[in-house]
Order: structure tokens, then sequence, then C-alpha cells
């Protein structure tokens, strides 16, 4: 080959290093190249300040320079990455509380079909994760509400009926010895027993909203756990960083049949009480697991928390009942819950020791897609 050739080649190799310079420079994206000895090699200005580094961190150790990133496994997560070619995505929280959605690109040489490193690319999902917070509050909320009112009207309604019907009886006695009832006696029982009448429709009207929005059957898909428990973890995070909650997972069965929005919030209710009823004498730990046992997937959260007293865990699905009055709640988490599962034709269970810990289990029968803790 000519020299001229060569030279050519040469040129355009520094025009592309040019660009990729250029576009490290000024993308508004972090972004962090690693090469396959996990040594930091390139970072992008928003990385630079996103993770605190400088220029003196280029080629250390990616494995000291992770503090700021609050992900334990990134290092095992890269190496992944480049044995198998393949990308992935998860989502972390930096020390500053934001969320970022990562994925892990492996950087291949064409030629010699090898990983050479990866690039990591960080974007911010902070609102995101917000969002889903809110909404999570806002359907217990809704759910809360629409059950209390439709509730705890129908007594003190029940009590009024009772009461204006002893009056009107009374009343009628009273009249049948000494006289007939006035027109304008006649209109106010009238007036009295039709407000009541349609009081109760109401009420059961309201009832019936509840009933419908538990009862109905929103569409069935095939839901990965993983994703399902870190949209769930990520509304928690607060909560087990508090707690120092230390969250393991074990899918043996991946994927399930479930409602989407259903399966979160069984997942939100079980896990957020994991947590919240641990033990102040030792560190908070959850294993959230799936497997097949008997033909039926199985999926359950374990904790080593406070426990549940025997002859309590009856009232444990009852509305409004709270075993553990100095812990936050209203008493309707797990009413709910079974009634998501016990709609889609699964079974919810809880195993518990006093003083050691809890386990709840729903089972699922996938032929029939239903699901189980």
């Amino acid at each position: 080959m000519s020299k001229a050739f060569h030279k050519q080649e040469f040129r355009k190799l520094i025009e592309l290093n040019d660009e990729l310079e250029n576009y490290f420079q000024n993308t508004v994206i972090p972004q962090l190249f690693v090469d396959a000895d996990l040594t930091l090699r390139k970072f992008t200005p928003p990385a630079m300040k996103q993770f605190n580094f400088s220029p003196e961190d280029l080629g250390q150790p990616f494995a000291n320079l992770t503090d700021n990133i609050r992900y334990s496994t990134i290092i095992e997560d890269i190496n992944e990455v480049i044995e198998s070619g393949e990308i992935m995505e998860k989502e972390i929280q930096t020390t500053d509380l934001n969320w970022f959605q990562m994925n892990i690109i492996p950087y291949i040489i064409i030629k010699e079909n090898k990983t050479n490193g990866v690039i990591i690319t960080f974007v911010d999902i902070t609102d995101r994760i917000k969002t889903l917070k809110e909404l999570e509050k806002l359907n217990t909320s809704h759910e809360t509400f629409i059950y209390s009112v439709s509730h705890d009207l129908k007594t003190p309604l029940s009590n009024i009926e009772g009461l204006v019907e002893y009056f009107i009886e009374s009343s009628a006695s009273v009249l049948e010895k000494y006289g007939a009832y006035t027109e304008e006696q006649q209109n106010i029982a009238a007036l009295l027993k039709r407000s009541i009448h349609s009081m109760r429709n109401i009420i059961n009207e309201l009832s019936e909203i509840a009933k419908k929005e538990n009862d109905y059957k929103e569409e069935v898909e095939t839901v990965r756990l993983e994703n399902i428990f870190h949209e769930v973890k990520m509304t928690l995070n607060d909560t087990i960083i508090r707690k120092k909650a230390q969250v393991h997972i074990d899918f043996k069965e991946p994927e399930v049949e479930f409602p989407r929005k259903n399966l979160r919030s069984v997942i939100y209710n079980l896990l957020s009480n994991a947590i919240k009823y641990s033990s102040p004498e030792r560190t908070p730990e959850v294993l959230v697991k799936s497997d097949k046992v008997d033909g039926q997937i199985r999926i359950s959260v374990r904790d080593n928390g406070i426990g549940i007293a025997e002859d309590k865990t009856d009232l444990l699905f009852l509305p409004y009942s709270r075993l553990e009055r100095k812990v936050e709640g209203t008493g309707i988490g797990l009413y709910m819950v079974k009634r998501i599962i016990e709609n889609e034709g699964g079974t919810i269970q809880v195993k518990s020791i006093y003083g050691e810990g809890s386990e709840f289990i729903v089972n699922l029968n996938p032929k029939s897609n239903v699901v189980g803790f």
C-alpha cells in the first residue's frame, strides 16, 4: 500500500477520534467508558459533575470510583455485559438521591468480534420515580376512601332508619288513639322515608363502585417480576435506606400472567409491610422469591421482623384490622391485597413466628393465568 493511502487512513482515524471527543465533550448525558480491564478510560462532563470525577481519575480502576453510585453490583454487571455482549438496563440511585436509568452497552471491536469494554449511559428518571410514588399513594388513598365511605356510613344510616321507623310507628299508635295524621305529618313521614331510601341507594352505589374497582378484570399480561420489584423498590427506597434494610430477590420463575398494576400493588403492600414491621433488635432482611411448586408458580415475601402471634393471624386480612398500633397505617392494605389476589383466582396465606418474622405466600396456576403469593 502507498504512503498516501496510509496517510488518508490516518487522517480518517484522527477525524473519527475528534468527532468522538467532540461528542463526549458536548453531550448532556452522563456517560463513562470502562475498558475490559475495568479501568475508567473516558467520561463526559455531565458524568464528571454528577459523580464528582476529576481528570486524575482517568486510568484508575473503576472499582475505586463507584462510591457515588449507589449500586453495589455495578462491577459484576459490567463483567456480565463484557462476557455476554448483551446490553443491560438497570435503575440506580446516586448518593444525592437522584434516580437514573443505567444502560451498560458492550463496546465491540468489529474486526475481532470481541468486547473491549463498556459504555455506561445514565438517563435521569428522578421525576418519573416521584410520579410513581405519588400514583401509588393516590391509588391507595382512593381505594381506602371509597371503601371507608361505603362501609362507615351503613351503620349510622341503619340507626337513623330504625329511629325514623320507631318514630313513625310510635306516632301512629298515638294518633290512632287520639286522631289521624295531618296531611303535613304524612308528607314529613314520606319525605323521611324517601331521604333514607335515597341515601341508602347512594351508599350501595359507592359499595358497587368499590366492588367493581376491586373485582374488575384488568388486562392480564406477561409481567417480569424483576421489573415490578424494581419499580416497587424505587418507591420504597427512602424507607429501605432509613431502616437500613437488606432486600434480596430470587426469581426462579421470572414471569407471571397478571394485571400489571394489580401485581405492583400486591408486591408494594407486602414489601412495605415487611420493612415497616421490622424488629428493632436486628437489621431488617427481606427475601422476595418465586419458584414452581406442584405445577403452580409461588411468590413469597419473607422477613425477619416482629412476627405475628398465632391467635392474631386470622385477623390480618380483615378491613381496618391493625395488630400493631405503634406502626402507621390504615389497616386496609392486606384486605385489598387479598381481594386483588382472590379476584384473579389466587390464594394468599401467612406463616409467622412471633418475634422471629413472617412469610406471605401467594400461589399461581399458570394454566388459568392465576397468580399467588
